[in-house]
């Protein structure tokens, strides 16, 4: 049944350097490895419609006007200019789903023309689009008193997170990265919700990669160095550890952002590479010893299942998605704190017995982390959704 569903699939994010466009790209490379009929409409430099195997891409350029909203990343106040040429794309191709990805520009043409053109569709939750507001309005207006700073913030993501909620009343079905998104959103909302896990490639990424040899102790950092990320902590981090009297140690970041300046200005022991892809990422991830995530806001966190391919366990926060993944004092730790952060670092690089334990360990779980997997119950939600869209048709005869 699943391969011969037609999907037409909306995505926010694809080209640019992101968990979420990586999950993207993985799902339409599944659908051509197994010659399903997919349409992928997602931004891009030109206007151009292309074909490859079974997936036929529309590229839609954004205008002039677009948003910058991260380093690679636009919001296009304009871009409903492209619907009727999305519409024409959707007539001709059939699709007997449609699956949206967010709350930007590409899903909200995606989600008009569900409802538009009568076709069931699903909604992927990838983004806490409400605390990544929050946290950017808090470090905006960091110049006022701390209390109206916390008002202001508490209030933006309320309002932005109950605005999703009734965004994702229109999906039939709704894919969530956890299991506390999944319990929020089956609460406050009556759709059925699914788990959306992610896969990692255990061949891409691999301890087999490193290259450094030396004694030296390296803390790693892969993701966008943005306030929802939770950066500033790693400059807390180094003091504490210096405090401790460590001094064989560096940060490894890899990524960009506007808290890059601080974090060169401030931390003593640090490099920096800027984005990463392909085999200097690997590589990069495989020269880590330990991973930390201070993240609070992720839903997932891609990075922590590739930092776990590479055999290297991960710290992360209670707060957020990667706790799910980490099995605690197993694969890596899940903190509650910054002392907890310290108290990990040092307890790896103190015993080296633990660290090699934990870094095989984690490399065992990651290879249980299929994609194939992960898509198979993608395409079951797709099913899902043309089964409830067609009960509530005919219940509405």
């Amino acid at each position: 049944m699943n391969k011969n569903l037609r999907v037409a699939f909306f995505a926010d994010s694809f080209s640019e350097v992101n968990g979420v466009a990586m999950t993207s790209r993985r799902l339409v490379g599944y659908a051509k490895e197994n010659g399903y009929p997919f349409l992928c409409v997602h931004a891009g430099r030109k206007t151009a419609t292309t074909k490859d195997g079974s997936v036929t891409y529309l590229s839609l350029r954004r205008s002039a006007a677009a948003i910058k909203m991260d380093e690679d990343l636009a919001y296009d106040p304009l871009f409903q200019r492209h619907t009727n040429r999305v519409e024409r794309a959707i007539t001709k191709f059939r699709p007997n789903v449609l699956h949206i990805t967010g709350l930007n520009d590409v899903s909200i043409t995606g989600a008009y023309l569900a409802w538009k053109m009568q076709i069931p569709s699903v909604g992927s939750w990838h983004t806490n689009l409400h605390e990544f507001a929050a946290h950017r309005l808090a470090r905006m207006f960091s110049f006022l008193p701390a209390s109206t700073v916390s008002s202001l913030a508490d209030f933006a993501e309320r309002k932005i997170f109950d605005g999703a909620i009734l965004y994702y009343k229109m999906p039939q079905v709704i894919l969530a990265p956890n299991q506390e998104l999944i319990d929020i959103l089956a609460k406050r909302n009556d759709r059925k919700v699914f788990l959306m896990s992610r896969g990692v490639d255990t061949e891409e990424f691999s301890p087999a990669r490193r290259t450094v040899t030396d004694k030296t102790f390296r803390i790693g950092f892969v993701g966008r160095l943005r306030a929802e990320k939770n950066v500033r902590m790693l400059d807390d981090l180094e003091k504490k550890l210096l405090a401790a009297g460590k001094t064989d140690f560096r940060f490894l970041i890899v990524g960009e952002g506007n808290e890059r300046e601080f974090l060169e200005k401030n931390l003593q022991r640090a490099d920096f590479t800027g984005f990463l892809d392909g085999e200097r990422l690997a590589e990069a991830y495989a020269n880590m010893d330990v991973f930390v995530f201070p993240s609070e806001s992720d839903t997932f966190g891609n990075v922590v299942q590739e930092a776990n391919a590479s055999g290297v366990p991960t710290i992360v926060t209670n707060q957020g998605g990667p706790k799910f993944i980490v099995r605690h004092n197993e694969t890596g730790f899940v903190a509650e704190n910054l002392n907890d952060f310290v108290k990990f670092s040092l307890l790896l690089m103190n015993d080296a017995e633990k660290l090699a334990a934990m870094k095989s360990a984690a490399r065992e779980f990651a290879k249980s982390r299929s994609w194939n997997q992960v898509f198979e119950s993608v395409y079951q939600a797709y099913a899902e959704a043309r089964a409830v869209f067609a009960a509530t048709k005919k219940d509405n005869q």
